[in-house]
């Protein structure tokens, strides 16, 4: 975890550059039709801020926060919100979100921590509460550029995610956003459900 930190301390410019602009629509539309209006959201590895930004323009109430100091600091010049300095390892929080957006971050968490992470965001989600999570689309652990990777598949995810209070709700296979990039990802999105 300290390289892949160290990375966007040392790239946290060059990151936001190449990620702030991407177009998301097609990522953003099947989260938010489940989204309530004016629900409060957070965005967990917010990276560049560019989701959470979105978001905000939208009317939602949104809450941010990214491990990198440096991603930190520029994103919130960059968007003006009030991003915080926070590991997704650290999430605390119960029944305070109607969504939770993990677009690319948590596949940089340890597998084996993995778990604890999802449970961590199950407990931050309202009853109905929708998570949107990304991986590359792959079953190893891998290195690129210092950071580590966790890549999933559908196995592997329907194995993390079995859950009784949550609800599978989509998950599918898409191309990069990026115009030069052909790596394909795993989206998901699950609901938060009471059990009576």
């Amino acid at each position: 975890m300290r390289k892949t930190q160290d990375f966007y301390e040392q790239n946290a410019k060059i990151f936001i550059e190449n990620t702030f602009t991407i177009n998301m629509t097609n990522l953003y539309e099947p989260f938010l039709t489940l989204m309530p209006k004016s629900g409060k959201i957070l965005d967990i590895g917010c990276g560049s801020g560019r989701d959470a930004i979105y978001f905000k323009t939208l009317g939602f109430d949104v809450d941010a926060f990214d491990y990198s100091k440096s991603l930190v600091k520029l994103a919130k010049i960059k968007t003006g919100l009030n991003i915080q300095h926070k590991s997704f390892y650290d999430l605390n929080i119960v029944d305070t979100y109607n969504g939770i957006w993990a677009c690319a971050s948590l596949l940089h968490c340890e597998r084996s921590r993995l778990p604890e992470v999802i449970k961590k965001i199950i407990n931050a989600l309202k009853n109905h509460g929708i998570c949107y999570l990304s991986f590359k689309y792959g079953n190893q652990d891998r290195v690129n550029d210092t950071r580590l990777f966790i890549d999933m598949n559908e196995t592997q995810s329907l194995k993390l995610l079995d859950y009784d209070n949550i609800l599978l709700f989509k998950m599918w296979r898409t191309e990069d956003n990026r115009p030069a990039r052909k790596e394909q990802w795993l989206n998901i999105l699950f609901i938060k459900r009471n059990i009576v």
